[in-house]
């Protein structure tokens, strides 16, 4: 399977904590980052796995990184300006795959989520989602067992999304032409997820749901999600 992670973001939620380091490589111990453990989860339960990781901010560092990780890194020079569509769309090279998982680069998750889901393929197209959280940043309404819309602003939600999406060969192909569309249309600032959306409503896209409220895990968007990190 191949794997999309996205880390070229500032991580401004965290200043002054990321002004000079990505936080995609905060340490959850002496030894080892974010980013460095899931790569290595991976790994361990996906010996064949095509990792590619997309850097933007502090790019040297994130590279230095990984350079015995054995993964691909892309460089999205404009993340700056630019949101996470646009850096998936540097590397939609590699959505050309029969199964590709895409994910934030500031998710911590326990191995067992890792092992039973995120490295497991998939002949569908879904999110992963969280039922037991109650207050999200990116939030998902449902019908029966489809994605009916993914925001920022629903005052209503069944979940929240847990940055995580896995697409099969024909889902990732069409999410390819999204991409592009809104890319070539100036939309280069919005989030891949926002691509997604777009496929629903024109399309009528079936986007599926997994939900893993029984698995421990944390996206890191504050200081409290930190340690909340590290006790998973």
């Amino acid at each position: 399977m191949t794997y999309i992670i996205l880390a070229a973001g500032k991580g401004v939620n965290l200043q002054p904590l990321t002004l000079k380091t990505p936080k995609s490589l905060y340490k959850l111990n002496r030894n080892t980052t974010v980013l460095q453990r899931m790569v290595r989860l991976i790994r361990k339960n996906d010996t064949s796995a095509e990792i590619v990781v997309v850097a933007g901010f502090m790019y040297e560092q994130v590279t230095r990184e990984l350079e015995r990780e054995n993964v691909i890194i892309v460089r999205n020079p404009f993340y700056s300006t630019t949101g996470s569509i646009a850096s998936l769309w540097f590397a939609k090279k590699y959505l050309e795959r029969d199964n590709v998982t895409i994910m934030n680069s500031d998710i911590v998750a326990e191995e067992k989520l890792v092992e039973e889901v995120i490295c497991k393929n998939t002949d569908v197209p879904y999110v992963l989602v969280d039922s037991s959280k109650t207050e999200g940043k990116y939030n998902v309404q449902v019908n029966g067992d489809r994605i009916c819309v993914m925001s920022k602003a629903l005052s209503s939600f069944y979940a929240q999304y847990v940055s995580i999406t896995k697409l099969d060969a024909v889902s990732a192909r069409f999410l390819i032409e999204e991409i592009d569309n809104m890319v070539n249309g100036e939309m280069y600032d919005q989030l891949f997820e926002d691509a997604l959306v777009q496929m629903i409503f024109e399309n009528d896209f079936d986007l599926y749901y997994k939900d893993i409220k029984d698995y421990s895990w944390s996206e890191i968007d504050n200081v409290d999600d930190l340690l909340k990190a590290r006790e998973v």
